[in-house]
Order: structure tokens, then sequence, then C-alpha cells
């Protein structure tokens, strides 16, 4: 599954870059987005969580290229920084608590296509493609009741080897798409978009003498966007 994931995303960003069919364009805007975040990791084993807040902005650099019949192709370049994490539920009778924010430098490279008006008006987007991350650092917030709160009898799973375990890989990598609209007009380009995250890469290790096969970050976001058209 992931490799078919990675194969689209690729077929994708080639097809929309290399076509070179349609009517010509050379249109480049930057800006800068603002938005919000709501991740988890997918651990396995399994543990149960809630979502975990938290921040996410930086700058956006837009190539539009050619517009074939009403799709309008461009390629999107952001450099964000991203906070992300997990937010354990713990329902075992304890009070405890337990989450951990993540904190990330972010780059997606995106295939942007548009549909609808190109000089003034609304257009709606799709985004997709990779992104790679490069981890900064974190911070643990502990909640408890009980003089030992991290044994494993107060866990149903059994899993208590996150706590205080320090990330391991800082490179991250995985795929990412969005959908939004554009509202063009004299000022400016004002977008908000729908975004989602699936990482591929793990947070921890991951061999057999790991405790996690997979520890990878997931995350939606809702964004917002202004863009100024720098040359046509």
């Amino acid at each position: 599954m992931k490799r078919l994931f990675t194969l689209l995303t690729i077929a994708l960003i080639a097809s929309s870059l290399a076509a070179q069919v349609g009517e010509l364009r050379n249109n480049l805007a930057v800006g800068f987005n603002a938005g919000y975040n709501l991740s988890s990791v997918d651990f396995s084993p399994t543990i149960k969580q809630g979502l975990q807040p938290g921040y996410a902005g930086g700058l956006t650099l837009r190539y539009t290229s050619e517009k074939y019949f009403s799709l309008i192709c461009a390629a999107q370049l952001e450099l964000n920084f991203a906070q992300r994490g997990w937010n354990e539920t713990i329902d075992d009778g304890t009070n405890n608590t337990y989450s951990r924010t993540t904190n990330y430098i972010e780059i997606p490279f995106f295939a942007h296509l548009g549909w609808g008006e190109e000089e003034r008006g609304m257009q709606f987007f799709v985004n997709a493609g990779p992104q790679i991350g490069l981890f900064l650092n974190d911070a643990e917030h502990y909640g408890f009741t009980q003089e030992d709160p991290w044994n494993t009898n107060w866990r149903p799973n059994n899993i208590i080897q996150q706590y205080g375990k320090a990330v391991e890989n800082r490179l991250e990598y995985g795929i990412a798409g969005g959908l939004g609209m554009e509202l063009k007009s004299a000022i400016g380009n004002f977008l908000i978009e729908g975004r989602y995250f699936f990482g591929l890469s793990d947070m921890f290790g991951n061999s057999k003498a790991d405790p996690f096969g997979r520890s990878a970050n997931t995350t939606i976001t809702a964004k917002v966007t202004y863009l100024v058209d720098l040359f046509k």
C-alpha cells in the first residue's frame, strides 16, 4: 500500500510538471501560510489515542506552468514549522494523562491542480505530493495520581516503552494531500484548505529488537494561505 501511494504521487507530479500540452503559463506567486494541526501517531502495537492539537505555518512558493482545458497546473513548495505528537487515552481508572508535542520543519512538494476563475474570482484546487520533515525537539506532558503510574499493571495493553523514549529518527517522509478553495482578487490570492499527512517513516526504531514496529505521524490540518503574484 505504501508503494502504491508513493508511485501514484510521483506519477501525479511528473504528469503535471512534464506535460507540455495546453496553454502555457509563467506565473510565480509567493506568500505565507498558517494552520492548525490535529495529530496522532500510528503505533504498532496500538496505543489508544485522541488527537493532539498544534500549530503550523511558514512560506509558500507556487509556479503555474500551463492550463489544459479548464485544468490549471502548478507546482507548489512550502517551508513550514509544524507541531505534531499524540495524546493518549488512558482509561484504566487511574486518571493518569500523557501527551507529547513534537516539533518539525516540514517541506511539502505538491502538484497543485485548480479549476475555476484564473484571474479574478473563485477557484477550487487539489494538492498532492511527497513531504519530508526534520525533527527539531519535543516535550512530554505527564499527569498522574498513582505512586507508580507507568507500571504495566495499570495498562490494559502493557505498553509503557514510549514514556521518556527519545525520538530516534530525525528525518521524516510521507505523502500529503489537500482540498481547498482560492479567492483571486486585486490585492492577492486567499486560500483555505483541508490537508492530510500520512507518514511513511517511523520516529522510533522498528527492528525486531525495538518495542514498536511502526510509529509514524499522521496529521489533519486546516490551513489558510495568502499569495501575491510576482510575475505572470
